[in-house]
């Protein structure tokens, strides 16, 4: 079974929507993933907490993220939500999020202990956290290496205190040749390139 067939035939979980988590370290692949799956989905709407985070409030988004985008999906009505400019450091638009069967909702601690009750599901980048922000920093290059310093700190403060593996339901690990989806738990099971193509 594909991964995308996977997640269709699941429950509702907000109002008419299956909302799905992918969640991981900086660096670990979340964007690409959720870019593919939305692709494989029929271009699922996807939610990217970078657009409601700011520089001063990293992981304090979980109100917007309520008020602008659950609450009116559970409602079965469209999600606007504002979107934050990282280089004016201001919100300056905005984006419409249809209640389409399935959402996507990308970022850092997306599957955090507030989300969880929303979620259908939840899907870990299983990637170490020094390799994801080594990867993250290179991609990025060294004019965001103040900005990664400070990152680093929060997301470990994070991670501490509302742990999102534990309780992801899909652990995700990225190969030259494509994805590998396996299950949580004590018998895993694995399904390799669940998205029928490569990265």
């Amino acid at each position: 079974m594909s991964l995308a067939h996977r997640l269709r035939s699941l429950r509702p979980s907000c109002g008419p929507v299956r909302l799905v988590a992918v969640d991981g370290h900086a660096g670990s692949g979340k964007s690409t993933l959720a870019a593919r799956l939305s692709e494989a989905l029929g271009c699922a709407p996807v939610v990217h907490l970078d657009d409601l985070a700011t520089h001063d409030e990293l992981f304090a988004w979980t109100g917007r993220l309520r008020e602008q985008v659950l609450e009116p999906l559970a409602a079965g009505r469209p999600a606007r939500h504002r979107v934050y400019d990282w280089v004016r450091r201001e919100f300056t638009g905005e984006r419409v999020i249809r209640p389409e069967p399935v959402v996507l909702v990308e970022g850092v601690g997306a599957a955090r202990r507030s989300v969880r009750p929303w979620l259908a599901c939840s899907l870990w980048m299983d990637l170490a956290e020094s390799e994801a922000w080594e990867r993250g920093m290179r991609r990025d290059g060294p004019e965001l290496a103040a900005f990664w310093a400070e990152w680093t700190r929060a997301e470990r403060r994070h991670f501490a205190a509302d742990p999102s593996r534990p309780h992801s339901g899909l652990l995700v690990t990225r190969h030259p040749d494509g994805y590998v989806v396996r299950t949580a738990g004590p018998e895993p099971d694995a399904v390799t390139n669940p998205l029928g193509h490569t990265p």
